[in-house]
């Protein structure tokens, strides 16, 4: 069994070299810069760095940068967050060329936002276009199903309104 790097708390940590797309490459390999296994930011810098990730095409980094967003964040926003790096991981299996794992993913993502509700009944919080990611990941899916091609211009979803 392969030793892996742990936290002082024992958990795993993930120091493995990755490709653009998110992919493992073998240690020692060259890869993208990694995201923080500790990332705890504010929404709105979390927001920004996320969209500069996905503006860039990698959004395997940018559902990480989501992901801590999602573990970190309050409990009643978990929601949302969860479903923003859900939309990104969907990202990733259509540029990974994934269709089954992307059409999951999105329709996750889908109904975690249309359930998504905040307390004081606004649309959604710091800016998040919470109907124009639905319509977004929808148009990607309806693209899936007519197996028609999806170009990287359209695999970067503007995260605020």
């Amino acid at each position: 069994m392969v030793e892996r790097d742990r936290d002082d708390a024992g958990r795993a940590l993930n120091s493995r070299p990755r490709d653009r797309l998110g992919r493992p490459l073998p240690p020692g390999s060259a890869g993208v810069a990694r995201i923080p296994d500790d990332l705890d930011l504010p929404p709105q810098q979390t927001l920004t760095f996320a969209q500069q990730l996905l503006d860039d095409g990698l959004a395997f980094n940018a559902h990480e940068v989501l992901e801590a967003a999602w573990k970190n964040g309050p409990f009643a926003e978990r929601m949302l967050w969860q479903a923003l790096a859900q939309l990104a991981v969907g990202i990733t299996h259509i540029q990974r060329g994934n269709q089954k794992g992307a059409r999951t993913l999105l329709a996750r993502a889908i109904t975690r936002l249309t359930e998504y509700r905040p307390e004081d009944g606004a649309d959604a919080p710091y800016g998040i276009d919470r109907a124009g990611l639905i319509a977004y990941a929808q148009g990607l899916l309806d693209a899936l199903d007519a197996e028609a091609p999806i170009s990287p211009e359209k695999l970067t979803p503007r995260l605020r309104g």
